[in-house]
C-alpha cells in the first residue's frame, strides 16, 4: 500500500512539473510572439493574428522552446529567416543610424544654408547701398536718405508680438 501511494505521488509530481514546465514554455512563447511582427499583417504581431504565418511562426517558436532553446537563439533563427523587420525591436546597427538620423540632418542644412544665404544676401544688399552713391558729391544727409530708400526695412519685435517697420506695425 505504501507502494502504490509513493508511485501515485511520484506519477503527481511528475505531471505536476510537466503542467509547470509547459506554463513556463507558454508564458516564453506569448513574450516572444509579441516582439514578432506578422509578415503578412505589418502592423500587428503574431500572437494577436490569425494569418496563416503568423500561426506557422507561432508554432515554430513553441517547438524551439521545447527542444529546449533560449529566446536569443530563437530570434536570431527568425531574423535570420525573415530579416530584421520581423522584430518589433531590431538591432540598432549603422544602417539603421544613417536611416533615423539622414531625415534630421538633411533638415538642419537646409535651415543652415536658408539661414546663411538670407545673411549673406542682406549685407551684399547693405553693401551695395554704400558703393552706390560713392562716387556723387552728396551730403551725409542726403546720403542716408537714399540709403532708406533702396535697403529693406529692418524689423524690431517688441514684447507684444507685434513687428514694426518703418513706422507701422504688423502681426506676427
Amino acid at each position: 500500500m505504501e507502494e502504490q501511494t509513493r508511485e501515485t505521488d511520484g506519477s503527481n509530481r511528475a505531471q505536476f512539473e510537466e503542467r509547470v514546465r509547459s506554463a513556463q514554455i507558454e508564458a516564453r512563447a506569448r513574450n516572444i510572439s509579441h516582439n514578432v511582427r506578422c509578415l503578412e499583417c505589418g502592423h500587428q504581431a503574431i500572437e494577436e493574428s490569425q494569418a496563416d504565418i503568423a500561426i506557422k511562426l507561432r508554432k515554430v517558436i513553441r517547438d524551439e522552446l521545447r527542444k529546449g532553446k533560449s529566446d536569443k537563439e530563437i530570434y536570431n533563427k527568425l531574423t535570420t529567416e525573415y530579416g530584421e523587420t520581423i522584430l518589433y525591436n531590431p538591432k540598432f546597427d549603422a544602417q539603421s543610424a544613417v536611416l533615423w538620423l539622414l531625415p534630421v540632418l538633411t533638415v538642419g542644412a537646409i535651415a543652415g544654408f536658408t539661414i546663411y544665404r538670407g545673411r549673406r544676401q542682406s549685407a551684399d544688399i547693405r553693401g551695395l547701398t554704400r558703393t552706390l552713391f560713392q562716387g556723387i558729391p552728396l551730403s551725409v544727409e542726403e546720403q542716408r536718405g537714399l540709403a532708406s530708400l533702396v535697403e529693406p526695412p529692418t524689423a524690431i519685435h517688441n514684447v507684444s508680438g507685434m513687428k514694426r517697420i518703418q513706422g507701422g506695425f504688423t502681426r506676427v
